[in-house]
């Protein structure tokens, strides 16, 4: 019970990597909030994880919703001890072909979310003088990948973010890092073609997909007192995609 009576919030929490990570705190003994836009899928997920669990339809690019989120389960609870930055969505094509509203949607929602989110609980923890912050990045955000743009530059860009940050409140206790999955199977990895996803799996080492659970597992690592110092770092979890 790694976790027993700490606070844990989950963007992007209803489903695949956020809903398997958001178990992981719960059955350690965490009381666990999330969002998400799916409210079905949200309230579902919250059921699932017990009584201690609450889901709230939060859209992380907006600013002011964030703030209310975060500020009301640090009324309910008197503190906040872990942020997991996990909200993303894909818009992908070419870079001459991608409208600007799909490049405009993806940096919202995949970075500008993690810092409405940091920015309103970095308030609270600096207060305590103790927090972890974890931020899904991407093996594509160190590697590139053709048809992503925006989605790599907001993995890109989440990872500067976790550096940054990381050297602002490293002096408070705060630790702060980031996750970069490979080809982890996924709702959003399921509608690739067959031929994307064997060039993807001829790439890993290991020869096969991730799952949620490999992904979840090493961000609660990072949560947990076996990794107090450890912060500013990009865990990949790629099955050695990216070395």
């Amino acid at each position: 019970m790694r976790f027993k009576n700490k606070v844990v919030m989950v963007t992007g929490g209803a489903a695949g990597i956020g809903r398997v990570t958001a178990e992981n705190f719960a059955k350690e003994g965490a009381r666990v909030a999330i969002c998400d836009v799916n409210p079905e899928a949200g309230e579902a997920a919250a059921k699932a994880l017990g009584s201690e669990a609450s889901f709230e339809k939060i859209d992380v690019a907006d600013s002011m919703s964030v703030s209310e989120w975060i500020e009301g389960v640090f009324e309910k609870y008197g503190q906040i001890d872990v942020l997991v930055n996990n909200a993303g969505i894909t818009r992908d094509g070419l870079i001459m072909r991608m409208k600007e509203e799909d490049w405009d949607a993806v940096i919202s929602v995949n970075l500008k979310s993690a810092f409405n989110c940091i920015k309103a609980v970095s308030k609270i923890m600096v207060k305590q003088r103790s927090g972890r912050i974890i931020n899904l990045a991407s093996v594509v955000g160190v590697m590139g990948n053709p048809g992503q743009a925006n989605y790599v530059a907001s993995k890109a860009g989440m990872i500067g973010l976790t550096k940054t940050v990381a050297k602002e409140l490293g002096a408070r206790g705060i630790t702060v890092n980031a996750v970069a999955p490979g080809f982890i199977e996924t709702d959003m990895t399921a509608v690739l073609s067959d031929k994307v996803k064997e060039a993807m799996l001829a790439m890993i080492p290991l020869q096969r997909a991730g799952t949620p659970q490999d992904v979840a597992d090493a961000i609660t690592f990072l949560a947990s007192d076996r990794a107090a110092y450890i912060t500013g770092q990009v865990i990949h979890v790629t099955g050695g995609m990216y070395m």
